[in-house]
């Protein structure tokens, strides 16, 4: 079975997620279905149909974060061994040599990646470029647009 790496932020908010839909959301989705139980024919009863429906979306979710809660690698960016190198978790600032704008990302699991608040999947071919070079080091990133040159001016571990 694969593991999943992830931050410690990343796990708990599955956590939270997970503990919101089963005592929140499921219990909420069960009254749904008694109440449109209650209205008669379910043949032709939408509120039914459309409560089932969600219902199925909540235990499928359930199930997806209890599966991959089962088989997550939490990585504690702040037990690592700051050595300066880009390691999963880390915090790095580039600046483009092309057209030298600046922009800082955070290596995360694919689960976490969010490209509005810049964190980015290790698996993502800026990460890959990345992972372990260090302060100063330039790196080509092999995007669908082309290739596009950084240099690394920062790796944060926090």
């Amino acid at each position: 079975m694969e593991t999943i790496p992830m931050t410690v932020a990343g796990a708990k908010a599955l956590e939270v997620e997970l503990l919101n839909l089963k005592d929140r959301e499921r219990p909420r989705i069960v009254e749904e279905i008694a109440t449109a139980r209650a209205h008669g024919d379910l043949k032709e009863n939408a509120e039914y149909h459309a409560a089932k429906e969600e219902q199925g979306f909540i235990e499928g979710r359930i199930k997806e974060i209890e599966s991959k809660l089962s088989r997550m690698q939490v990585i504690d960016v702040n037990k690592l061994n700051q050595d300066g190198r880009c390691v999963f978790g880390t915090t790095i600032t580039l600046m483009n040599l092309a057209d030298d704008s600046e922009i800082t990302y955070q290596i995360v699991g694919e689960d976490e990646s969010d490209i509005s608040l810049k964190k980015i999947s290790c698996h993502s071919p800026i990460a890959a470029a990345l992972l372990g070079n260090e302060e100063g080091d330039e790196v080509t990133v092999n995007a669908p647009a082309g290739k596009i040159q950084y240099e690394i001016l920062e790796v944060e571990y926090i």
